[in-house]
């Protein structure tokens, strides 16, 4: 089959929403002349001094394991689903790890949503409930699974078992029912075939509070601005959770990627653009190259441990 001719078009933002320390971890790379593109993004939970190095230990192991594996992007291409699942694994072997021996990073925990783009193919791994969107043709549609207690809930309404509000006020529904945390990983989202990007098409990686928009309002903002350049897609976002004014607002973190035919993309690479700052969070910035920054996990075998967690992770709220 012939290889469509595409290019990228990336940008990213992070905020700490209404948060008082930020748990959201995120690493691109979609370097200008490359066939590769990396985003790795993660949800820490834990509170303070344990979600944020949780989040860091996972971006950071998944993507260098992307970049070390990639040096053949041919070999890449036909391992990569088995390259996602086992830089996973081993993400969540060092989440263990470095918990086993540092106690007060007991009990932490991270998603992990990880993509990795050869040409025109998408290849995504995800574990817990940070949502991989695709807007395509005027409809968003959710492309990974949502592992937690949510959907069962949305169920039960469905079913008449209960109302909307009771629904959405549910005190378990953000629980999630997989996560990397040292345990054995209960579910995880890795298709074996790739997606085949078309030029038009958004893809939105992010950190649930992004959610705090329902996916009709992130549609309708992609429905007026999926004509313009990715940055200016992120920003629109930032500020319709901005305008929410939601005491509550979790960290957001998300990664905007629009797929374009070559020679859009050179029109766009060719207008001058000033990046988009969020003003309402002093982490917020667009990260065009990859930033490393985390805790140095302590070294652990490369052995799936073993745990008695119970299988359902709560996040820790923030009073």
């Amino acid at each position: 089959m012939e290889r469509s001719k595409i290019k990228l078009d990336a940008a990213s933002a992070i905020s700490m929403g209404q948060r008082e320390y930020q748990e959201d971890a995120l690493i691109t790379d979609f370097t200008q002349g490359s066939d590769l593109g990396i985003a790795v993004l993660a949800d820490g939970m834990g509170g303070h001094a344990a979600g944020d190095i949780a989040s860091k230990i996972a971006v950071t192991e998944v993507f260098s394991e992307l970049k070390l594996q990639s040096g053949d992007l041919d070999q890449f291409e036909i391992e990569a689903p088995d390259i996602l699942r086992d830089a996973v694994l081993a993400a969540n072997e060092c989440i263990g790890g470095h918990s086993a021996v540092n106690a007060e990073t007991r009990g932490m925990g991270s998603t992990l949503l990880a993509l990795a783009f050869v040409q025109d193919r998408m290849f995504w791994a995800s574990v817990g409930d940070s949502p991989l969107y695709c807007y395509s043709e005027g409809q968003l549609a959710r492309l990974n699974a949502d592992h937690s207690m949510a959907p069962q809930i949305d169920l039960m309404v469905s079913l008449g078992q209960m109302t909307e509000e009771e629904a959405r006020e549910h005190p378990e529904r953000n629980c999630l029912t997989s996560v990397l945390c040292g345990a054995q990983v209960a579910r995880m989202d890795c298709p074996n075939a790739p997606m085949i990007l078309v030029p038009g098409e958004v893809l939105i990686a992010a950190s649930d509070g992004l959610q705090f928009l329902d996916d009709e309002e992130i549609a309708g903002i992609l429905r007026r601005n999926h004509r313009k350049s990715a940055a200016e897609i992120a920003a629109a976002l930032m500020a319709a959770l901005d305008a929410l004014g939601d005491p509550d607002q979790d960290n957001i973190t998300l990664t905007v990627i629009k797929v374009l035919p070559v020679k859009e993309a050179r029109r766009q690479a060719s207008a001058s653009s000033i990046p988009f700052l969020h003003q309402k969070s002093r982490e917020a910035e667009f990260t065009p190259e990859p930033e490393l920054a985390m805790a140095e996990p302590e070294p652990t075998p490369r052995q799936r441990p073993r745990s008695s967690l119970p299988w359902l992770f709560r996040r820790w709220k923030t009073q």
